[in-house]
């Protein structure tokens, strides 16, 4: 049975327990066959005060703790303007979601993060590192399709996803 979680923007004094959750996705990442993915510290502590400043930055509450954050970003993201070996399922507006992990002490915060977005937005894009099967699994069990490749501002390639709600 999936939590049931309470979503909410996140606020500036939820930042430390957030970039603890951050820590414990990049340690989960590299113990899981994912060794590069937001290596270096990614996401800086900056781009997830902007996140938040901007409200684009949620965290998932479970009897008040925080067990989950991601970004949801509504509208064209840059980097999904070209994309490769594929094709999106639709040019309709969409929201993206970005920069998701876990504390890793409850699951289903995709599903419920997922769950949400398209409870705002029937379009949902989402991109992941080759090396993270962990979370490719999980998007293909949530309903998204692999779309193709799409590169990020640094180059860097990501396996790209798309759902279209109901």
């Amino acid at each position: 049975m999936t939590n049931q979680f309470s979503i909410r923007p996140a606020k500036a004094p939820d930042l430390p327990l957030i970039l603890e959750i951050y820590e414990h996705a990049r340690r989960f990442m590299r113990e899981t066959g994912n060794p590069t993915q937001w290596s270096g510290g990614h996401p800086a502590p900056r781009l997830l005060q902007s996140d938040i400043e901007k409200g684009d930055l949620y965290v998932l509450t479970d009897a008040g703790e925080i067990a989950g954050v991601f970004a949801l970003i509504f509208g064209e993201d840059p980097t999904y303007r070209y994309i490769e070996n594929g094709s999106w399922l639709s040019g309709d507006p969409y929201a993206t979601i970005h920069r998701i992990a876990s504390s890793g002490r409850k699951h289903g915060i995709l599903q419920a993060a997922a769950g949400f977005a398209l409870s705002k937005i029937p379009h949902l894009r989402i991109d992941t590192h080759e090396d993270n099967a962990v979370m490719q699994h999980l998007l293909i069990k949530l309903g998204f399709s692999r779309r193709g490749i799409i590169y990020l501002e640094n180059g860097d390639p990501r396996v790209a996803f798309e759902k279209l709600g109901a």
